[in-house]
């Protein structure tokens, strides 16, 4: 009752409960959500089509969300993203895929209920597809990631053999076979006379391949073609010390040298103020080098090129290695294409691994740029395949290390005599791409695209050629010092 007028008083309004101030909280919350995921823009759409696998990249100014479903019969992959209109940008997925794509035969894009997109990637073959996304780095925002792995993975060692025997007609038997064995000869009869003698299952599975794929009529000329020579005792399983004794083994069999062009696809690597990509450039030389090698015999024994990365995509560090463990390279090559901060910085230089620290600050700085390629070309961390290369490739060895500081030192001399050098000696850092412990491994910066004047050589097709030209007498000079265990390759 108010004293004045008797009346009672007015009823205060009650506070809110706390479970009403949770649920409106909830509610702001969950608008929230729906306004930054409604809010998110595509600011590009992107496919990278590879044989190992195909890449979708949907790159946008906010994280999406997504649902999606893998069908089987037929193969397709649909994801539902969430929180956005059908958009100019997603409706160009459709005229990105060509013809030739491995993997995917079209896209499709709708908008399937309101705030939902659907796309649907309709695929060549069964697959195994891994849909990611990855935060903002370097030049890019947010990334749907949608890579589309074939069911039946590709194998390094079975495109190798594919290769070569694509070309094996342009090969004729008496350039490889050895001083003292007769044209036609039956391949295995040496090995055969010489229990002892190590065999070469890799040139074998060629020889078969060949057989098989051969048409009726063709001549047995062209079968021993492929084959490899006859093999040459037991070597002890020692790396070559370059001594005279070592200089003059036969190891009649093919030499493979594998060949890492640096960055690709989702990572250009460095680029010029002209605007010329190291992924691209590299690549050339690499394709250059690969010609050169694949026409080459040291000691009799031909030589043969296996690329890492073949075209424009992205391959993650250690699957590069991977790879050319699986070939059993003798040699790995990374290719690349230099960048500082000043364009005053020139030259070429040449790297190998160090257990230790790095040879200089400028190594240790190169080495963390290298390896940061990973996060910018878009590498699935949660594959468990990675954790597993990663472990492996971390027991490099002091012969390995050894060799490859044998092979940088020649390739450095070849190199400087077509161009100006960084550093007169092999620098040494922990790039992870060089963590093979088993393969002589150098990374070779071809010059400084960040110098306007040597990106004008680099985008040069004669200078290109000279380089290639250069690469291959290091590795030809290596080799001659150097040549590799008369080992057997497991297949």
């Amino acid at each position: 009752m108010t004293p004045a007028t008797g009346q009672p008083r007015p009823a205060k309004p009650s506070a809110p409960s706390r479970r009403t101030v949770l649920q409106a909280g909830s509610l702001v919350l969950l608008l929230g959500t729906q306004q930054i995921a409604r809010g998110a823009t595509i600011v590009a759409v992107r496919v990278w089509p590879a044989p190992e696998y195909s890449r979708v990249t949907i790159e946008s100014d906010g994280q999406l969300t997504t649902k999606q479903l893998f069908v089987t019969t037929p193969p397709r992959l649909a994801v539902d993203i969430e929180g956005i209109d059908l958009s100019p940008e997603l409706r160009e997925l459709v005229a990105k895929v060509k013809a030739d794509d491995p993997n995917i035969a079209g896209i499709r894009v709708g908008q399937n209920t309101p705030g939902v997109v659907r796309l649907v990637i309709d695929l060549k073959q069964a697959a195994m597809p891994q849909v990611f996304t990855l935060t903002p780095v370097a030049a890019y925002g947010h990334r749907l990631v949608l890579d589309l792995y074939p069911a039946q993975p590709v194998d390094p060692l079975e495109a190798l053999i594919a290769e070569r025997l694509r070309d094996a007609p342009a090969a004729p038997a008496v350039a490889t076979a050895p001083a003292g064995t007769r044209a036609g000869a039956a391949p295995h009869a040496t090995a055969a006379a010489s229990p002892s003698a190590e065999t070469d299952p890799l040139g074998e599975l060629m020889t078969q391949r060949a057989t098989r794929a051969l048409p009726p009529e063709a001549s047995p000329a062209v079968v021993t073609a492929t084959a490899p020579a006859p093999a040459q005792p037991t070597t002890p399983p020692a790396r070559s010390t370059g001594s005279s004794r070592a200089s003059t083994q036969q190891t009649d069999r093919i030499i493979i040298v594998a060949l890492d062009p640096g960055h690709g696809g989702e990572d250009p690597g460095a680029i010029g103020p002209a605007g010329t990509r190291e992924k691209d450039v590299v690549l050339r030389v690499a394709h250059l080098l690969r010609d050169r090698i694949n026409a080459t015999t040291v000691g009799g024994n031909p030589m043969r090129a296996y690329l890492t990365r073949d075209g424009d995509y992205f391959v993650p560090l250690g699957t590069r290695v991977e790879k050319a463990r699986r070939v059993q390279a003798d040699l790995f090559v990374s290719i690349h294409a230099d960048a500082f901060t000043t364009p005053a910085a020139r030259g070429a230089s040449v790297f190998a691994l160090s257990q230790g620290g790095a040879s200089s600050t400028a190594a240790r700085w190169l080495a963390n740029k290298e390896n940061q390629a990973d996060l910018v070309g878009g590498l699935n961390m949660q594959s468990k395949d990675q954790h597993v290369q990663r472990a492996l490739l971390d027991m490099s060895t002091t012969a390995q290390i050894n060799d490859s500081l044998k092979l940088g030192t020649v390739l450095l001399g070849e190199i400087g005599n077509v161009g100006k050098l960084h550093k007169p000696r092999v620098e040494q850092a922990g790039f992870a791409v060089l963590k093979a412990p088993d393969i002589p491994s150098v990374l070779v910066e071809t010059a400084f695209i960040s110098n306007p004047e040597e990106e004008a050589r680099l985008r040069s097709s004669a200078y290109q050629v000279q380089l290639a030209d250069a690469l291959m007498r290091g590795i030809t000079r290596y080799f001659a010092k150097n040549p590799p265990l008369a080992r057997s390759r497991s297949v």
